[in-house]
């Protein structure tokens, strides 16, 4: 809610915040595909008609963490009343057994002092486990049953408030709360850098406390056809990931530009710009490493559809030097600006070739021009007209 409360600005994706509306272009062709991974990281994925339901409780620990909080706060409360109903049960009953429910006479020694009703048994079945000891009730040395009792009460008290205690410690500390401040750009970008085709998003940590082994992945998800003629309907593709560090592993000090080379190897390698607007596609990114506070590990996802990656757009500086320490200016974490740049395949780049957009919608044969490597022109500004969906300050 920190953008609600106007600590940072609209620009951001934190990651477990609500998901933003996206707001529908009028140059799209066809309906998109149901999100698999939604932009605040939750797995847009119902699982039905799960026949075997024990296999749950074969794991009880792990699904008693899983539960809506409301739903563990139930199961905490009636776990303990019920176990000290139980063993009111039994302290009544070896009270009524011993005779030391009825008249009292001279020398009698009860199992349990002053235990006249249930009532009473119930109050000393909570002072035993939770060891309150009041002193008014205690259990005297006449009945070896009595003793019994109090050793597996005791023992129970233990074992339930350590599986209880902790559930909720496991929820208060689970790694999706860590999340919440590992924060990704709300759009990616396509430009060219070093001389080829890139796919960047840009992630960041707003908290001191570090995320160690941190490393940063990359899928493509998108329904295939096999050579067989098997329809795929979630097909997850790995794609390379280059970051300023050379590998997956990332050190998350300031925030990062992320970005995954288009070259032969990828699948987006015959994409145009206007091919891409019209692909019914995903790039899924995830953040994972382990909490430098806790240990824990914990991970954090974003997703982002053809119309949301902005082609021919680039993200802002947003690193500075000041007074002797470097300064991150979240205010432009989004923030991009257009560059020049090609707007056909890297595949027809390589090549030569440049891919117009034709007028009727429909795919046009490339065509060889040389001397041309960029989408300058009245071609180029007609795709970029056509595939510029949205501003980079929105």
């Amino acid at each position: 809610m920190l953008a609600r409360k106007g600590l940072l600005p609209d620009e951001f994706l934190i990651t477990r915040l609500a998901e933003d509306r996206a707001s529908h272009s009028q140059y799209k062709l066809k309906t998109r595909r149901a999100r698999f991974v939604a932009k605040n990281g939750a797995c847009n994925v119902a699982h039905k008609n799960i026949r075997e339901q024990g296999r749950f409780l074969q794991d009880v620990f792990t699904t008693m963490v899983d539960l809506k909080w409301h739903h563990s706060l139930l199961i905490f409360t009636m776990t303990f009343i019920c176990s000290w109903m139980l063993f009111a049960m039994a302290w009544w009953l070896i009270a009524f057994a011993h005779g030391d429910l009825g008249p009292k006479r001279g020398s009698f020694v009860p199992c349990v002092t002053n235990i006249q009703s249930f009532t009473s048994a119930f109050l000393f079945s909570i002072e035993v486990q939770v060891t309150i000891g009041f002193g008014g009730r205690m259990v005297t040395e006449q009945c070896p049953l009595a003793i019994t009792v109090l050793i597996i009460q005791n023992i129970s008290g233990l074992i339930i408030n350590a599986v209880m205690l902790g559930c909720i410690f496991m929820k208060t500390a689970q790694a999706n709360r860590r999340a919440e401040t590992l924060i990704f750009s709300k759009h990616a970008v396509i430009a060219c850098r070093d001389g080829k085709y890139r796919l960047m998003f840009r992630v960041g940590d707003l908290r001191k406390s570090m995320i160690i082994s941190a490393s940063i992945k990359i899928q493509i998800v998108k329904k295939t056809t096999t050579a067989e003629g098997e329809v795929v309907p979630i097909s997850q593709v790995d794609i390379q990931v280059e970051n300023p560090v050379g590998t997956n592993s990332i050190f998350l000090v300031s925030p990062l530009i992320v970005s995954h080379t288009i070259d032969e190897r990828s699948p987006l390698y015959t994409f145009s710009a206007y091919d891409l607007c019209n692909e019914d596609l995903e790039v899924v990114a995830i953040l994972e490493g382990v909490v430098e506070t806790t240990g824990i590990t914990t991970q954090a996802r974003t997703s982002y559809l053809p119309d949301e990656i902005l082609w021919g757009h680039r993200f802002v500086p947003i690193v500075t030097e000041e007074e002797g320490r470097y300064s991150v200016d979240y205010s432009k974490f989004g923030n991009t600006v257009k560059v020049n740049g090609p707007l056909c395949s890297p595949k027809d780049l390589a090549e030569g070739r440049y891919c117009g957009l034709p007028r009727n919608g429909q795919h046009s044969k490339p065509k060889k021009r040389r001397g041309e490597s960029h989408g300058a022109g009245e071609a180029g500004r007609e795709i970029a007209a056509e595939n510029q969906f949205i501003d980079s300050d929105s």
